[in-house]
C-alpha cells in the first residue's frame, strides 16, 4: 500500500476545506490569525487521526446500525481530552479557541473520514490518512489566516511573542481582512483557485493519456 499517495491526498486532491468543502465553520471563525488557526489545525489533526486508528481498531466489533453514534462518542472523548490537555498545558490557546474546540466534536470532516476510510481498512493506513486529512485541514487553515491576518494587520503571529511586522507600522489594512465578510471572500477566493488547478491537471492528465495511447497505437501498427 502506498502511503504517502494515502497522506498526500488529504493535502491536494482531498483537501478537506478547498476541495471537500467540509467544516468551513472554523475556516471563517478561528482564522482571524495565524496562532489560533495553527492551535485549531493541530487539534483537529490530532482528534481525527486518534479518531481513525481508534475506530479501526474496533471496527470489526461495531453493529453498523449504531455505527454513526459510536464514532461520536468516541470522537467526543478525544475532543474532551485535547481540551483538558491544551487547558493545563497550552491555556494561551485554549483561551483564544474557547467554544470552538468543543464544537469539533461535530466537524463533518472527522466524522466521514471514519465512515470513508477508517472502518475499511487497517490501523497504519487509517493513522496515515488522519494525519494526510489533519494535515491539510492545518495548512488551508493556516493560508487562510495568513493572507487575513497578512493584509489585515499587516503582520503575523500577531499578539504573541513571535509577531512578524510584514508590512510597515503604517501600514492600514483594510478591516474587512480580519472580520467574517473577508473570511468568506479569502476562503471563496482560494476554493476558486484550487479548482483552477485541478481542471488543469485533470486536462494536462487527459493529454498524457491520449498521447501515450497515439504512441502506443503507432507501435502496435509499426
Amino acid at each position: 500500500m502506498n502511503y504517502w499517495a494515502i497522506f498526500k491526498k488529504g493535502i491536494f486532491e482531498m483537501n478537506p476545506i478547498f476541495v471537500l468543502a467540509l467544516s468551513l465553520c472554523p475556516a471563517l471563525a478561528v482564522t482571524s490569525t495565524v496562532f489560533n488557526a495553527l492551535g485549531m489545525g493541530l487539534s483537529v489533526m490530532a482528534v481525527i487521526t486518534a479518531n481513525n486508528i481508534v475506530v479501526s481498531l474496533i471496527k470489526n466489533f461495531v453493529n453498523p446500525k449504531v455505527r454513526v453514534p459510536v464514532f461520536i462518542t468516541i470522537i467526543a472523548t478525544i475532543v474532551t481530552l485535547i481540551i483538558l490537555i491544551l487547558e493545563a498545558y497550552f491555556p494561551a490557546v485554549y483561551k483564544e479557541l474557547g467554544l470552538y474546540l468543543e464544537l469539533i466534536v461535530v466537524f463533518a470532516i472527522i466524522l466521514a473520514r471514519a465512515e470513508v476510510f477508517a472502518m475499511k481498512n487497517g490501523v497504519v493506513p487509517a493513522a496515515i490518512d488522519g494525519l494526510g486529512m489533519g494535515a491539510g485541514f492545518t495548512l488551508a487553515m493556516l493560508f487562510i489566516a495568513g493572507l487575513r491576518e497578512l493584509f489585515g494587520t499587516g503582520m503575523l503571529l500577531g499578539g504573541t511573542s513571535l509577531a512578524i511586522q510584514v508590512f510597515p507600522q503604517s501600514y492600514d489594512g483594510p478591516m474587512i481582512m480580519i472580520l467574517a465578510p473577508g473570511a468568506f471572500l479569502v476562503i471563496g477566493l482560494l476554493i476558486g483557485m484550487f479548482n483552477l488547478i485541478g481542471e488543469y491537471q485533470e486536462k494536462q492528465a487527459a493529454k498524457a493519456k491520449a498521447s501515450q495511447q497515439f504512441a502506443m497505437q503507432r507501435g502496435e501498427s509499426a
